[in-house]
């Protein structure tokens, strides 16, 4: 059995904002580029995950969500273990087409 795919896995945030107003637009926009910044990858509109190599990583990331979070918002975060993330699909277009999901990139492999 393969160790890694249960110790390392995804962090996934998914996210209503609301966007009626000037000022809730830019909430927005700026919770989502803090998302960018930390490392997160957009895999659906409003649902973002970041690979993580430890629980602990996982829980500062978690932190710094939180202390983004607009005042209007609500955000969900559930963490995905590697061997769970593998067992996704991604599954598109019509007629429906599958493919895998995405890998951890590199870098974290190094763990």
């Amino acid at each position: 059995m393969d160790s890694l795919k249960f110790k390392m896995g995804w962090l996934v945030v998914a996210f209503d904002l609301p966007v009626t107003e000037k000022e809730a637009r830019k909430a927005y926009t700026d919770f989502r580029k803090f998302l960018l910044k930390d490392g997160f990858q957009m895999i659906q509109f409003s649902v973002y995950a970041r690979p993580m190599v430890t629980h602990s990583r996982m829980q500062t990331h978690l932190r710094r969500v939180e202390k983004e979070i607009p005042p209007n918002g609500s955000v969900r975060a559930w963490y995905v273990t590697q061997a769970q993330w593998q067992r996704s699909l991604v599954i598109y277009g019509k007629p429906a087409k599958k493919q895998a999901p995405e890998d951890l990139p590199e870098q974290t492999l190094f763990w």
